[in-house]
């Protein structure tokens, strides 16, 4: 009976670990289509390495980071490292590690987790960063920083010893991720022709059938991702997870339905699925606590809130093409809090926690990226030239293209007299 248990909560687990991988599927499909079909490859190609850059550096350095062999419930430290690779323990493949999954599926689960933290700073630098600065900032970023962080809570560090609480990352992969895509986005500065003036230029996504795609697989993947939260196959706290999980991202789309037309008077199909995203990164941190009544209302909240922290990041002369700031590290620092607001953990004194948590977690993440950022800028710099930025990335940084385009018509765009390509050019390329 024992080993039917471990195998059924093994197998699920690995399903989880499955879902969490397509993922990386929903954000490549996401961040492309929201972006223009001139930088397509390179989107593509941030998003088609960057998996394989996580598992390795997770492999290598980040697990035994981010699981130090901190003692659970006493220990308040700060760092720890069990060492490097992958070293099995004694009974690593059978009950004796776990009696919930091996010490196979545990790394690679977790890995996923970590290779999902740098997808989120992609889409946010996407069409001017250049494409090893990218890499070698996820490198870094993945190797060292997320996995520190993960080890306060999940590794039984001091942020789990004093009582804060993150079932799935609302904070320790959405928001750390968020933090990190900001330091990016000061550093880099706003894409040529997005602001001129006063005036916000509407620089227009290429495809919303591949953002709707990727919405959707994303959806999908976390049911992976806040499923296999549960750490086990529990049919009672796994169906429930599922459910709150859900209800929250129909709640976030249909809340941001309504904001962003009482807002604009357009129903804006992006907005709809940031909302449902919304939702789901604010449900995130709280899943195993809340009922339907709270989720549906984080949920809701999460849809409206960023619907206005797109526009407020636009009013700030923040520029972020897909809109991942206001998703995941606006609606993680929400869900976060939530936790404190909403469901079995809610009172001041665990808000109190939760808020304690968000800005310790915060602070780090974003100087850590941005001292990687920096470095990388006054090294091998990380923006690209205007030239290649108005020509696109994929005709500069990989000589080829995802779709058909006439290269002499884009190198011949109208510049205006400071370099910046006009704006309506730059919408519909």
């Amino acid at each position: 009976m024992e080993q039917a248990l471990f195998t059924t909560h093994n197998l699920w687990m690995m399903i989880s670990t499955a879902l969490v991988f397509i993922m990386h599927l929903g954000f490549a499909s996401l961040e492309s289509g929201l972006t223009r079909s001139k930088n397509t490859t390179n989107v593509l190609f941030k998003n088609t390495l960057t998996p394989g850059l996580g598992l390795l550096m997770y492999a290598l350095v980040g697990f035994g980071l981010m699981y130090p062999g901190f003692k659970a419930g006493e220990s308040m430290d700060f760092f720890g490292f069990a060492g490097f690779g992958l070293n099995v323990p004694a009974g690593g493949e059978s009950v004796k590690y776990n009696p919930g999954y091996t010490y196979w599926t545990d790394f690679l689960f977790q890995g996923m987790f970590a290779a999902t933290c740098a997808t989120i700073v992609s889409g946010a630098v996407a069409e001017r960063i250049k494409l090893m600065a990218f890499m070698l900032f996820s490198t870094v970023f993945v190797a060292l920083v997320y996995p520190i962080i993960g080890s306060w809570k999940w590794g039984y560090g001091w942020l789990n010893t004093v009582g804060f609480w993150d079932f799935a990352g609302s904070t320790l992969v959405h928001s750390v991720g968020g933090w990190a895509a900001l330091a990016g986005i000061l550093l880099l500065g706003a894409r040529i022709g997005k602001y001129e003036g006063k005036k916000v230029n509407t620089i227009a996504g290429h495809s919303m059938p591949m953002a709707v795609l990727g919405t959707f697989m994303l959806w999908l993947g976390w049911f992976g991702f806040n499923g296999g939260s549960v750490l086990s196959a529990d049919p009672g706290a796994v169906s429930r997870v599922l459910v709150m999980t859900s209800m929250a991202a129909a709640a976030g789309g249909i809340a941001a339905t309504f904001a962003i037309y009482f807002a604009t008077k357009k129903y804006d199909l992006g907005m709809v699925l940031n909302g449902i995203l919304a939702g789901l990164v604010g449900i995130t941190a709280g899943a195993d606590q809340m009922g339907v009544t709270d989720s549906v209302l984080i949920g809701a909240i999460s849809g409206v809130l960023v619907v206005f922290a797109v526009m407020a990041f636009d009013k700030i002369r923040i520029d972020d093409p897909v809109g991942a700031l206001s998703v995941h590290l606006v609606c993680g620092i929400f869900g976060t809090l939530a936790v404190g607001l909403f469901g079995a953990k809610a009172g001041m004194n665990q808000f109190l926690i939760q808020l304690m948590g968000v800005l310790a977690c915060g602070i780090t993440a974003f100087s850590s990226a941005f001292i990687i950022f920096f470095v990388l800028k006054m090294t091998m710099g990380i923006r690209v030239s205007a030239e290649e930025e108005i020509n696109g990335l994929d005709y500069h940084e990989h000589g080829m293209n995802a779709y058909e385009l006439h290269h002499s018509a884009i190198a011949s765009m109208p510049v205006s007299s400071n370099g910046h390509a006009k704006a309506e050019t730059l919408e519909t390329v």
